[in-house]
Order: C-alpha cells, then structure tokens, then sequence
C-alpha cells in the first residue's frame, strides 16, 4: 500500500500576522517575496511557504527554518533525502501532497468562470471533443476535472508548461474516473490520477505514477479519504 498523506491550509491570514509566519522562510525566500507587487499575493506567498516548511519539518524531523530545498531543472523543490512532497494553492488554499516512495504531481483550483476560447487552445482534440459534448451546465466542473489532471501530470513530472498541453489526454466526464488516456512516448498505464474536492468550490487532482500496487490518500489526521 502506498500512502499520500494530504495537507491544506488558508492563505487568509490577517496582515498583522504575516512576521510571524515570514520566521519560517529562508534569505532567497525573504527576496522572492519583497518582489510580489500585490500585498495580499505576498502575503499568501510567506504563508505557503511557512506551512510547508512547518508540515516537512514534521517528517524530516527538523526545525522549519532548517529544510533545505533543491530545486529540479524546471524548478520544481524537493528534498535530497525525501519525503517527496507537491504544493498548490488558488483562491486563498493551499495544498499539499507527501509521499516517501513516489514522487506526486498536485493541483488545485477555485473554480471561476472561464472562457472557451482557454480550453480549445490548451487541450488535446479528444479532450476539447469530451467537453462540448457536456451539458453546458457540467462544462465549467468538466473544464476544471481537465485542467487540474494535466498540471498534476505535468506537475508530477517537474516539466512546467515545457511539455504541450496536447500531448496527453485525461477524462474529464462527471462519470468517469480520473484517468490518463494517452500520453506521447509513455506508458498511460503506469500512471494514477485522483479527483479531489477538497473544498466546496475547489476541485483538485493527484497525480502518481508506478505505485506498483494500491493508494490510499489519507488527510493529516490519518482519516483515508480515497481508495484505489
């Protein structure tokens, strides 16, 4: 049995408590933050940063103000020594996905309106195809079932938007389970995707690939909230 353990968290905190969580962050993180234009996107940034420092050092077994990131070719952090771990956030929550054996891809997103002209640029033909045949009051849901499986594929695999958003096809039907279809020089198979709510409003997806055996996504508190 492979374990995820996920993790959320408000962004939402009041502008006077923004020192306390900015002890957490390191110098380069301090710098990246001075440099957001918006206050509020800066301080949602310092609190995304703290918790997931604050939840690793939790596994590591150290302080969060020691967690020591490395950061892959596209930018993606990880840790030397594990556990692998994946950040999201949208609309004021923030997400976050924890494995020791496998590396996860996680994405969440509020759900807004949208307009169509972003799907048919950014998803495959079969995918665009599966959309307009919803009835369009399933649309929007449908839309965003899409759009969080592929930034959790593409998330997983730390390739950012280098890799083509056609280049692999997920299900996005309210009846269908979370799936990769396709995916160009690959093996779709070996790949795991899971639907997530994990708020009202929010729809999120988890992506795993070569689990060699079940998963079970559990929230912090241990209670399983996903089977396969």
């Amino acid at each position: 049995m492979l374990n995820v353990d996920l993790w959320q968290w408000s962004l939402d905190e009041p502008e006077e408590s923004i020192n306390h969580f900015s002890k957490d962050l390191s110098t380069e993180e301090h710098q990246r933050a001075e440099r957001f234009v918006k206050l509020s996107d800066r301080s949602m940034y310092i609190v995304g940063r703290s918790g997931l420092r604050k939840i690793l050092a939790e596994y590591v077994g150290v302080t969060s103000q020691t967690i020591q990131f490395n950061y892959g070719p596209h930018g993606k952090p990880y840790l030397r020594d594990g556990p692998w771990f994946n950040l999201s956030h949208s609309g004021g929550l923030a997400a976050l996905a924890v494995c020791t054996r496998s590396d996860p891809g996680l994405d969440i997103e509020l759900v807004r309106p949208i307009d169509d002209a972003v799907a048919k640029h950014n998803f495959s033909s079969a995918e665009y195809a599966e959309l307009s045949r919803l009835p369009q009051a399933d649309r929007l849901q449908g839309f965003f079932r899409c759009w969080t499986r592929k930034e959790a594929v593409l998330k997983m695999l730390g390739h950012g938007l280098h890799m083509p958003l056609d280049s692999f096809d997920v299900t996005l039907s309210p009846d269908v389970p979370a799936k990769l279809n396709r995916i160009e020089d690959g093996d779709p198979t070996s790949w795991s995707l899971f639907h997530l709510e994990p708020a009202p409003g929010w729809v999120g997806a988890l992506a795993l690939r070569d689990t060699d055996g079940p998963v079970e996504l559990c929230w912090q508190s241990g209670e399983p909230i996903v089977r396969a």
